[in-house]
């Protein structure tokens, strides 16, 4: 839908809604119905190099399997992101380096699981993490995602963002980990309340300022999840939970609702909703 198209680290995709990593993103089957029923990007489920039976979240056939799929896909125009892990710093640099070739459009690093933060302490310092990332950028030439973790990052947002900058990162993942108890009025943008960090998704749109994309993941439902996932600051949205429970039609449906609240709104495009949230204190 032409309202919810958007441009993610500069790749034009036509819809701000995709499906997160994991959920029915593993086999071919999977990934060509959610092809076949949505047109925004396809996100495959995280992969290593050789593939992994568990942990269970992470089982996948490894990194030429998706690799087979994406020359497949992208030869139709599909836009693809492909989602790594590793083991070791090499891994994550050889997984990318495979992807890319394979003509994936955006490589989202999850440097959020226990997995990857077990084997590779990324967020240990700056340092670190950019003796790991600086090594999948030169050996790529996708626009290069990091996933970050919900809790326990002790690199301070500022730093992070400098880092990517630096590194020519041009998206993040993070937690829409959004209040339950949100009072928000979505006609008018407006949050009751004093001015304060709604969000992982919020902290980090408001540090960026515009350097850096982020994408929401966690919590989105319904259209309207979507939209204030937007307004807090998400240029593009992940969906898992409710593809679990509803299967492919899940983004479709997500999709025609966002559009409607868009439409309701008299808004033309999802790019004039994103980061627009105001408080009223």
């Amino acid at each position: 839908m032409e309202r919810t198209a958007v441009n993610l680290g500069g790749v034009a995709i036509g819809s701000s809604v995709m499906n997160a990593s994991g959920p029915r993103s593993a086999e071919r089957g999977e990934l060509y119905e959610l092809c076949a029923v949505h047109t925004g990007p396809l996100v495959f489920k995280s992969c290593n190099a050789a593939g992994l039976e568990e942990p269970e979240n992470l089982k996948n056939r490894g990194v030429e399997h998706f690799a087979a799929i994406a020359r497949e896909l992208g030869a139709r125009g599909k836009i693809l992101v492909a989602s790594v892990i590793g083991a070791s710093d090499g891994e994550l640099v050889n997984v990318a380096r495979t992807l890319d070739q394979a003509g994936v459009s955006i490589i989202e690093l999850n440097l959020a699981d226990d997995y990857v933060q077990r084997a590779l302490a990324p967020f240990a310092s700056v340092e670190r993490l950019g003796s790991l990332l600086r090594p999948v950028r030169e050996a790529t030439a996708a626009v290069l995602a990091v996933k970050l973790p919900q809790t326990g990052l002790s690199i301070e947002p500022r730093r992070m963002v400098e880092l990517m900058k630096s590194l020519g990162v041009g998206v993040l993942v993070c937690a829409n980990d959004l209040p339950k108890d949100l009072d928000i009025d979505i006609a008018s943008a407006t949050v009751a309340g004093e001015p304060r960090a709604l969000s992982q998704v919020h902290t980090f749109y408001r540090q960026a300022a515009g350097m850096l994309d982020i994408v929401a993941v966690g919590g989105v439902n319904t259209g309207r999840d979507a939209y204030i996932a937007h307004l807090t600051g998400a240029k593009a949205v992940q969906v898992g939970s409710a593809l679990i429970k509803e299967g492919a039609g899940a983004l479709g449906r997500i999709d025609r609702e966002l559009d409607a609240l868009l439409a309701e709104s008299g808004k033309r495009s999802v790019s004039e909703i994103i980061g627009a949230v105001r408080f009223s204190g």
